[in-house]
């Protein structure tokens, strides 16, 4: 007896490339991780690939065919260059207003799923709307929701609610290669106490509350800018002064990135930001090399933000440095002070967010001595 067919049907706009109308090449943007993830379970399943998508009044003035098919063609080639393959592609161009029953939820444009050919109960849609879940639930199918924040009603067809292609595929191939990187630590002494987490594959969430205003508002631009999620406690001296604390945040911060970063093994290694914010312009290099350094030139305007000190910004990114054992370069313009420590804080989490990133498709160590350390 012939074996049946288990499909993904994917949405296009949300989901392969970001929520718009991609009318020109320069609006195509891929979501983070889609093609790794979907090169991973094209290899290591049997499913189908199907696209299904809507895309809102095509041919008429405001969305010319010719702007779609060219845009369109164009994700296509990208995705075959990166060894990702369509079996199908189904797209409805109708309106809402037109109740078009090849729109979906509607299942008019999939009736060739329903036969025995297909085992649509094993089949899944992935997509970030929740008429992509109705029509998980009008097939037969199961649903995984693709978006940032769990909603309070939750279609009984979903299985999974992400907005991660990691955990896509790690969920669809039953393999933990993709999972999030992630990892934990405590540290005790008689001048603080913090207990921090983190996943370094998150989307932004939580933050780490030390006291110090100024200080946590620096460190919500890590967590944010990054796209680290954070889980964290602290009680700090602060009855001394802010030193201890500054110090220990950073110490723990580098230590549990670089033990969820492992052997290093896949990542792009280096990362580098410029920011200009306001009347300041900042430039951070960052490189996981296992051997810590920084070079920090910056000449701030004041002394104190606030009750800040401003010599602690360059504690901070020492002591990062060192327990991260990442080499560091900053450097910032003249301008506001408050301007010149927050873009300096916004480009070394972007650039941290760059160095960290897996290359798809490697497991390599991206050196060539063999390690990082």
């Amino acid at each position: 007896m012939k074996a049946m067919k288990s499909v993904l049907f994917i949405d296009r706009d949300g989901v392969i490339v970001e929520e718009t109308q991609v009318d020109s090449l320069e609006k195509i943007h891929f979501i983070p991780h889609v093609m790794e993830a979907l090169r991973e379970i094209r290899r290591k399943t049997d499913f189908l690939l199907v696209m299904v998508s809507n895309q809102d009044g095509v041919n008429t003035p405001s969305f010319p065919y010719d702007d779609f098919i060219r845009a369109h063609e164009r994700i296509l080639e990208v995705l075959r260059g990166e060894d990702v393959f369509f079996d199908d592609i189904f797209i409805d161009y109708s309106l809402p207003s037109d109740n078009c029953p090849g729109r979906k939820p509607g299942t008019g444009m999939l009736g060739e799923f329903f036969s025995d050919e297909y085992d649509l109960s094993s089949s899944f849609v992935i997509g970030d709307r929740s008429t992509d879940m109705i029509l998980a639930h009008n097939l037969g199918a199961k649903g995984i929701w693709f978006h940032e924040k769990s909603m309070d009603s939750v279609p009984s067809s979903v299985v999974l609610e992400t907005d991660s292609w990691l955990e896509v595929a790690a969920f669809l191939t039953n393999s933990d290669i993709k999972t999030h990187r992630k990892a934990s630590i405590e540290r005790e002494t008689k001048e603080t106490s913090i207990s921090l987490s983190v996943d370094i594959d998150g989307s932004g969430q939580g933050a780490i509350t030390t006291g110090i205003g100024f200080f946590d508002h620096m460190l919500e631009q890590i967590v944010r800018h990054a796209r680290v999620d954070v889980t964290s406690s602290f009680r700090g001296d602060l009855e001394v002064d802010e030193h201890h604390s500054v110090e220990d945040v950073a110490l723990s911060l580098g230590k549990v990135i670089s033990k969820a970063l492992g052997d290093k093994k896949g990542i792009c290694r280096y990362g580098y930001d410029l920011l200009c914010m306001d009347d300041v312009h900042a430039e951070v290099s960052i490189d996981f090399s296992g051997r810590p350094d920084l070079i920090f030139d910056v000449d701030f305007t004041r002394d104190c933000i606030g009750t800040f000190p401003v010599e602690m910004i360059r504690h901070f990114f020492k002591s990062f440095s060192d327990e991260a054992r990442c080499n560091l370069y900053m450097s910032v313009s003249r301008g506001n002070a408050h301007h010149q420590a927050e873009a300096l804080f916004k480009a070394f989490a972007r650039a941290l967010r760059m160095a960290v990133r897996r290359i798809p498709g490697s497991n390599e160590v991206v050196s060539s001595k063999g390690v990082l350390e």
